[in-house]
């Protein structure tokens, strides 16, 4: 490349108006080739002619609002069967149960309230790493659906998260979490 063009060219890059000029030419160039590569249906409507979208309103008294006013349905227990309450409980107090005991007896305490991912999950947990002694609270429930509900388990050191499932109206922990 010739001196004076490289010197030229450098003038160019380094001044605003060349770089101005410089992504000009790259925006002709990728427009260009947009409409080269188009399927060529002219049909569609441009931007900016369109009609505009549907108004969404966030007030619950509007018909059109996309804020939900009906409650989530109350889960739902197969008769006989424990309440996702009890099981809550229940699989909380087993889990907080983890002194003097192997971590295979252990898990064995929290498999009747279980699902078999959970189990699975568990398998080769060590309990000494459970970071509370006992419950001292009633599970709080969060109803998410007939069969899915979020249960929260007050601790001595923090809350226990647990979800709980039922496909079949026969409620099981399916995960839990913790918060302290």
């Amino acid at each position: 490349m010739p001196r004076s063009l490289e010197l030229g060219l450098n003038r160019i890059f380094r001044s605003r108006w060349g770089v101005a000029i410089v992504l000009g030419v790259i925006v002709l160039a990728i427009v260009g080739l947009a409409r080269v590569f188009s399927d060529g249906d002219d049909s569609r409507p441009s931007l900016g002619t369109a009609s505009p979208g549907p108004v969404v309103s966030a007030d619950p008294k509007d018909d059109d609002s996309i804020i939900e006013t009906d409650p989530p349905p109350s889960p739902s227990t197969t008769p006989g069967r424990a309440k996702p309450e009890a099981v809550a409980y229940a699989f909380a107090s087993a889990w907080a149960d983890h002194q003097n005991v192997t971590p295979k007896a252990w898990r064995a305490q929290l498999l009747p309230n279980s699902t078999t991912k959970l189990a699975d999950e568990l398998d080769g947990v060590d309990p000494a790493g459970v970071p509370a002694e006992r419950v001292i609270g009633r599970p709080s429930l969060v109803p998410v659906s007939a069969t899915v509900v979020n249960a929260v388990v007050t601790m001595d050191t923090g809350k226990l998260n647990l979800r709980l499932i039922a496909p079949d109206g026969h409620w099981r922990v399916d995960g839990i979490d913790w918060s302290s």
